[in-house]
């Protein structure tokens, strides 16, 4: 079962957020037949916004990212609700790349760094939050700390893996979120830079069996810590026959009787989970006519 641990550090301003995402990066793997550096890079988003998402304190909140970097895999969007549950694709899913160095996929040279990554906040208001960053490296975590210090102004560590099989599915996934309040000390902030140098790259420990618990125990080990919540989440598509047939109202009475004219059906394909909702002519035009 995939999960998110909340964690807070006794008496220093720290929070700390950890994941456990294999089924839900297996998933959408599943759904898209992405390759391996595909299935990498949209992994990654896909686990930070489901953290992002449960740090959303609005019940009906979402938080969507989207990576435009330029290179080959084209955008990356991830949506999380205010559970932690997500959903995602990448526009070019079968690209393939030689790998970077021993078992080590190159995401940044396929993300590209040419370009932003944007996080949209709908926290139910009037308008949503909107902020975009120019990528740095294009390996999603980087560009994520990056987010954070520029547009949020809270210093960030973050670190996400994902290891893919010889059979392309998700063998590990999972990551860490770790955030500074006001108040934290140069002494504080180089415990935790020892700590994350120390552990180094979450996949090894992944491939091992490190649970989100472990995982922020062996970064933060110089704080004694406690834990808030465990939150399970899932890959979870929120598509359905009638937001489909929502859209197609929305085409307009002209462009529906021409879609009838011309095809005479219509097939629509949920870009998030593979779905295909087919609407014959007669509910199409009873669509038009209720236009």
């Amino acid at each position: 079962m995939d999960y998110i641990v909340r964690m807070i550090a006794k008496g220093a301003p720290i929070v700390a957020m950890a994941i456990q995402g294999h089924d839900l990066v297996n998933r959408a793997q599943e759904i898209h037949h992405t390759f391996p550096v595909a299935t990498a890079a949209l992994g990654r988003t896909l686990l930070i916004a489901s953290m992002m998402g449960e740090q959303l304190k609005e019940k009906d909140g979402s938080v969507t990212i989207r990576v435009q970097g330029g290179g080959p895999l084209g955008t990356i969007l991830a949506v999380s609700d205010s559970e932690g549950n997500v959903r995602g694709y990448v526009q070019n899913g079968q690209v393939d790349l030689p790998l970077k160095g021993p078992a080590k996929l190159d995401v940044g040279r396929a993300v590209g760094t040419d370009g932003s990554l944007t996080v949209i906040k709908d926290l139910r208001m009037k308008e949503p939050y909107v902020g975009t960053v120019p990528l740095v490296s294009g390996e999603i975590a980087e560009d994520i700390t990056s987010y954070f210090a520029e547009s949020e102004q809270i210093p960030t560590a973050c670190a996400l893996g994902v290891l893919v099989d010889k059979d392309l599915s998700v063998a590990a996934a999972g990551g860490y979120l770790i955030q500074l309040l006001p108040g934290a000390t140069d002494e504080m902030i180089d415990k935790i830079e020892a700590g994350i140098a120390k552990v180094g790259p979450v996949t090894e420990h992944l491939r091992q069996g490190v649970t989100p618990e472990e995982l922020l125990q062996m970064v933060l080990s110089e704080f004694d810590l406690e834990l808030l919540k465990t939150v399970p989440v899932e890959y979870r598509c929120y598509c359905s026959r009638d937001r489909m047939r929502r859209a197609l109202i929305s085409l307009g009475k002209e462009e529906l009787e021409a879609l009838i004219h011309e095809q005479g059906r219509a097939e629509m394909t949920c870009q998030f989970c593979d779905a295909v909702h087919v609407f014959e002519k007669d509910e199409l035009e009873a669509l038009a006519a209720s236009l």
